[in-house]
């Protein structure tokens, strides 16, 4: 089976494609080919199909074979692919997505892609049972776990995604709490966890414990649901700089939210299932 491994920001994912819809059992993919011992390693499998509503159809899976919405760093990567692969040959790519369809803007230097400009849609800030039940302020509540308490947000970004506020990114803490906190009681469907320090009111460091991934170098819908609690709360402006372990992206928070950034070829080849 022919893939593309890619990576935005250390994110990475391999990419198949099924335009010829053949049946394929995407999570038995998912868990094999992202397997770093017995596969070829990544957090995530993304599978490009035809849509009847879009361009292009992007489904995604996670490296524990779940599927997951969307994925901001994946749907730069997927941009990427299918205009550098020709399966898609313009600058403005609407991508079908299980969030909805969502608009690629490709910044093409040489006709390769540079960066991709993704408006990721509205956020949904009200409390919706389904991602988070509690009577508690999804906005701005505590969490309370082995006697450590933090300050918290919840919301929906395609995906939900818990902001969880600190004063400095720690890894150990975030292998810690965040496995605890994907699992609480209070999340339904479990949820993304977002270790956020403040740096200043333009600048903000982001490590996410991915639901169905576990730690991750970069999670880009994480990184925009960071910027929408933070503006939400007083704590930043609506354009942030977000850095990530190997990198920046880019998001504004309008009306939707807007996320810049890179993606990345890192191989190509052909794996045996």
């Amino acid at each position: 089976m022919y893939f593309a491994k890619m990576h935005g920001l250390g994110n990475d994912f391999i990419i198949i494609e099924n335009l010829e819809e053949n049946f394929l059992d995407y999570s038995k993919i998912a868990t094999k080919v992202c397997n770093r011992h017995f596969g070829i390693g990544a957090d995530g499998l993304l599978v490009v199909e035809k849509s009847d509503k879009a361009d292009i159809k992007m489904l995604i899976f996670n490296s524990d074979g779940s599927q997951a919405e969307m994925c901001g760093n994946g749907i730069r990567c997927f941009a990427k692919y299918v205009y550098e692969k020709k399966i898609v040959s313009k600058n403005i790519i609407d991508v079908e997505t299980l969030a909805g369809v969502l608009k690629a803007e490709l910044r093409v230097i040489n006709s390769k892609v540079d960066t991709v400009r993704i408006n990721m849609g509205k956020p949904v800030i009200d409390k919706i049972s389904s991602i988070y039940n509690s009577n508690l302020n999804n906005l701005n509540y505590d969490i309370k776990i082995d006697n450590k308490v933090f300050k918290a947000s919840t919301i929906l970004m395609g995906v939900p995604h818990t902001v969880i506020y600190v004063n400095e990114i720690d890894e150990n803490e975030i292998l810690f709490y965040g496995p605890k906190i994907e699992k609480l009681d209070i999340f339904p469907n479990r949820t993304n966890v977002n270790f956020v320090k403040i740096v200043d009111e333009k600048r903000i460091q982001v490590r996410t414990w991915e639901r169905g991934a576990g730690l991750t170098l970069a999670c880009g819908t994480g990184s925009c649901a960071a910027v929408v609690a933070c503006y939400l709360n007083g704590l930043t402006y609506n354009l942030v700089n977000v850095e990530l372990a190997f990198g920046k992206l880019k998001v504004e928070y309008i009306d939707d939210v807007y996320m810049e950034g890179p993606a990345e070829f890192i191989c190509e080849g052909n794996f045996v299932l």
